[in-house]
């Protein structure tokens, strides 16, 4: 667990690239799970995702490790590993080395996703899949269009955002807030559906808005109303106070390239817009383990048991923290960041916040 957060990394199935980010025979180096890794493609197009550090004498395999066939091959002293992390050739030895392996992570590329199951206790399997979206290949959509942020704040304070419909007048400046009408959950998947009205020169459209998230790193979020919109959504721990998320845009074709490309980039500015709203808020933020809610207040409690599931029980301070702690758990004092206003940043300062 970091010193910022009273929970540790949560397992699941989690994006750490695109398909077409690794290509066949390369292989790229990456950091998520606040540990190095290497993913490589085989020859048969299959992509691999293991721990980067050669076991012989601890070279990174993703800085000039080269893909033989269906084998990686360290850059240091020419180790080679398979799909498992076995090592298979020593190339100056007649021997393997049984000892030498990479810890091998599960992937699922889907849905335009490169997803890894992460756990940190290794011998446990994936406990539920991520399902196919029709959608993407029926030919009524149209992208995707692709945005990434890293945000320096745990993966469930951003989820944590989903189930706050009342930020939205203070930190977007929406006169209309979302009201949530339906918030389920069964086992990793977590279900909500809320409605919102949206003023257009044609008068006040409702909007609905359907959420699905399957694990604490994936969803999937339907947008209909004025433009149906689909968005995949992926957050991934880098480590235990950092995240990256990923945002994949698909909205109903209109029929041209022109007027699918404009409201597309119309729809991904404005989401856009909001999240980098919310980024300020999300850094500079103490994590409160038992919140002063008001009556009002979205399902944050509801939201907060199911993602605590995903630390697979690792006992957690959102419940019982610790004889005389407060239970309140500030960021780390950032000199580069102290000029930065939230009131500054969004709609605070216009419903009775301070600049």
């Amino acid at each position: 667990m970091s010193q910022r957060y009273p929970f540790p990394i949560p397992c699941g199935w989690f994006q750490v690239c695109r398909p077409d980010e690794v290509a066949v025979g390369t292989s790229r180096a990456l950091f998520y799970f606040d540990r190095h890794l290497v993913a490589w493609r085989d020859e048969e197009g299959v992509l691999h995702v293991q721990d980067a550090f050669c076991p012989h004498l601890g070279a990174h395999l993703g800085h000039g490790g080269s893909v033989e066939g269906c084998e990686l091959q360290c850059p240091f002293h020419g180790w080679r590993f398979d799909a498992e992390g076995t090592n298979v050739d020593i190339p100056y030895s007649t021997r393997t080395n049984k000892r030498a392996r990479l810890r091998t992570f599960p992937v699922h590329e889907v849905n335009g996703k490169s997803m890894v199951w992460y756990h940190p206790d290794p011998d446990v399997a994936p406990r539920w899949d991520i399902p196919a979206l029709d959608d993407l290949t029926s030919g009524e959509f149209f992208g995707p269009v692709y945005t990434d942020h890293t945000v320096q704040a745990h993966a469930q304070e951003l989820g944590e955002n989903a189930v706050d419909s009342a930020h939205f007048r203070y930190v977007h400046s929406v006169a209309e807030v979302p009201e949530i009408t339906s918030y389920v959950t069964e086992g990793p998947v977590a279900e909500m559906k809320s409605i919102q009205k949206f003023p257009t020169p044609r008068g006040v459209v409702e909007g609905r808005i359907e959420s699905t998230g399957y694990g604490p790193g994936y969803s999937v979020v339907r947008f209909a109303g004025i433009v149906d919109t689909l968005l995949v959504s992926s957050t991934t721990p880098i480590d235990g106070g950092s995240c990256q998320t990923r945002f994949d845009f698909y909205t109903r074709s209109l029929g041209d390239a022109e007027t699918n490309s404009n409201v597309a980039k119309a729809f991904v500015a404005e989401v856009d817009r909001q999240f980098l709203e919310d980024m300020p808020i999300w850094e500079h933020k103490a994590h409160i383990a038992r919140p002063a809610l008001a009556d009002t207040d979205g399902p944050f409690m509801a939201y907060r048991k199911w993602y605590h599931q995903f630390y697979d029980g690792v006992p957690g301070l959102d419940e019982t923290p610790p004889v005389g702690h407060d239970g309140v758990f500030p960021p780390p004092y950032w000199p580069d960041k102290m000029d930065e206003s939230p009131a500054k940043a969004t709609a605070s300062a216009r419903h009775g916040g301070t600049a």
